[in-house]
């Protein structure tokens, strides 16, 4: 387990992951689930309606 050495070093920013590589440097990298969902486009299909002409 690792222990804390120097609280609050680093502002961090949402959506982002914090992390201490091989080499001792604090990373940043983007998270997969921090971004905004998009929103999505309603695409309805059009149907013609036909008049039916009467038979007399």
């Amino acid at each position: 387990m690792g222990r804390i050495i120097l609280k609050n070093a680093v502002k961090r920013k949402p959506g982002y992951l914090y992390y201490v590589d091989a080499k001792g440097n604090v990373c940043e990298a983007k998270m997969a689930r921090g971004r905004k969902k998009k929103s999505k486009k309603k695409t309805t299909a059009k149907k013609k309606k036909t008049a039916k002409k009467k038979k007399k």
